[in-house]
């Protein structure tokens, strides 16, 4: 028998299959079960008459507990009904490890706490749903890499062990290195794809990064996966111009494959169709007003103040007035980073921009310009008491051929939660380190 896989069987209609998977769900009706079979790629229902199939099977299969692993074997039937499109018409039965009774499967189809789930996520992603996420997660990672693969990016690798941070050492994790030297996890490979930016012209790095902030919102995990482009000889306009094609790439791909996993999911797919670009452009300053113009309606509690950065709730309203990402540009330069290219027109605004997803996921991208002079660059790493002789490499990019370059930073994990519609960031990642967790 050819052996099939749950999300191929409609290459199978009316044939005879085995399938390898586990038993995900039991029910009896009499004299007929109706288990419910998976196998990584999707559910299917099996039918089993008793008059049909031998007796051992039918007793086998009535009292086979749930996860066990299994090979069945039946035809592929066709039917509008069913959630998958097909149910199997069971013939034969391979247990091969039964579940013992006395240690039955934790996860059930009852309510579970939060709590619970993550103490047994190594169960818990096997579950139609996580599986569901995991799955749509492989897929916007693969676009993720493949747009820069087919647009002339090069992928290049910076550290996971760094001598020094992007933004301060405030929020990295700190280890021993050798000969009494301090390294650090690193919280983003930026400075190190400007390097490779300036020797190859377009790259882009995919990895872990670490945050040692003690957060507990819905949106931060401390180990988590980036995506940075760089681009040599390029400003804002064509960063703006990337992270829109960018993002409606990566949306496209998930709804050509996974419209049914949205649907185990819960997710409403209509809410992505309108992601392509352009997406809306809005000024630090145009948001700003937007804000006050809100509070002034009484449609947001608190004022914000000009000058501010965004905090969640700003930028919940903000997006909330669109259907796709809205783009918010040029940020006040003294609130973002020491490496942002001030504003020729305005140097008090930095050329960089902070990608907000719809629905009130907030920042997805967050990209700028460069700084490319060499005086200005050491002047803004001693202004945020930053150790210059850390940085002694990073400053050689501008005193050797420096030139316009620019860049952003993509969470995966929160990319993920947006197009899933997820609530917390700790469902989006196989298994989830936050503060309070490191196990499993």
């Amino acid at each position: 028998m050819p052996i099939a896989t749950i999300a191929t069987l409609s290459a199978y209609e009316g044939q005879t299959v085995t399938l390898q998977g586990w038993l995900y769900n039991l029910r009896a009706s009499g004299k007929l079960l109706f288990p419910i079979f998976r196998d990584g790629t999707g559910t299917i229902q099996g039918i089993v008459p008793k008059a049909a199939v031998p007796e051992e099977l039918f007793e086998t299969l009535k009292n086979l507990t749930l996860e066990s692993s299994l090979k069945v074997t039946g035809e592929v039937r066709a039917d509008s009904r069913a959630p998958s499109g097909y149910e199997l018409d069971v013939e034969a039965l391979e247990v091969l490890q039964r579940v013992p009774d006395e240690t039955p499967f934790p996860i059930t189809l009852k309510e579970h706490g939060v709590d619970f789930l993550m103490e047994h996520r190594h169960l818990w992603i096997r579950t139609p749903r996580q599986s569901a996420i995991l799955r749509v997660r492989a897929t916007i990672i693969k676009a993720a890499a493949d747009y820069f693969d087919q647009n002339g990016f090069t992928r290049t690798d910076p550290p996971i062990l760094t001598p020094n941070a992007c933004e301060g050492t405030s929020e990295l994790f700190e280890m021993d290195y050798f000969d009494d030297d301090k390294a650090y996890l690193t919280q983003s490979g930026q400075l190190y794809v400007e390097a490779t930016a300036l020797a190859l012209g377009k790259v882009y790095s995919f990895g872990p990064t670490f945050r040692a902030e003690k957060s507990k919102t819905r949106r931060h995990l401390t180990e988590f996966w980036m995506v940075e482009p760089e681009m040599a000889y390029a400003g804002l306009e064509d960063l703006l111009s990337l992270a829109e094609n960018y993002l409606s790439f990566i949306v496209a791909a998930v709804l050509a494959k996974h419209r049914a996993d949205l649907k185990v999911i819960g997710r409403d797919a209509t809410k992505l169709d309108s992601i392509h670009a352009p997406f809306p452009r809005l000024s630090y300053d145009q948001a700003h007003q937007m804000l006050v113009d809100a509070h002034a309606k009484g449609l947001i509690d608190t004022l914000h103040q000009e000058g501010d950065d965004f905090g969640s709730p700003d930028e919940t309203y903000i997006s909330s007035q669109f259907d796709r990402p809205v783009m918010v540009h040029r940020y006040p330069a003294a609130i973002k980073a020491f490496y942002m290219q001030p504003d020729p027109a305005d140097p008090t605004r930095a050329l960089c921009v902070d990608v907000l997803a719809p629905e009130g996921y907030g920042e997805i991208i967050g990209g700028s310009e460069r700084v490319n002079s060499y005086e200005l660059l050491l002047e803004r790493i001693q202004a945020h008491n930053l150790p210059v002789a850390a940085f002694q490499w990073y400053l050689d990019l501008r005193r050797y051929g420096s030139v316009p370059h620019c860049g952003f930073g993509m969470g995966i994990e929160r990319v993920v939660a947006w197009i899933c519609g997820l609530d917390h960031v700790r469902e989006t990642i196989p298994f989830a380190r936050t503060l309070n967790r490191i196990y499993p």
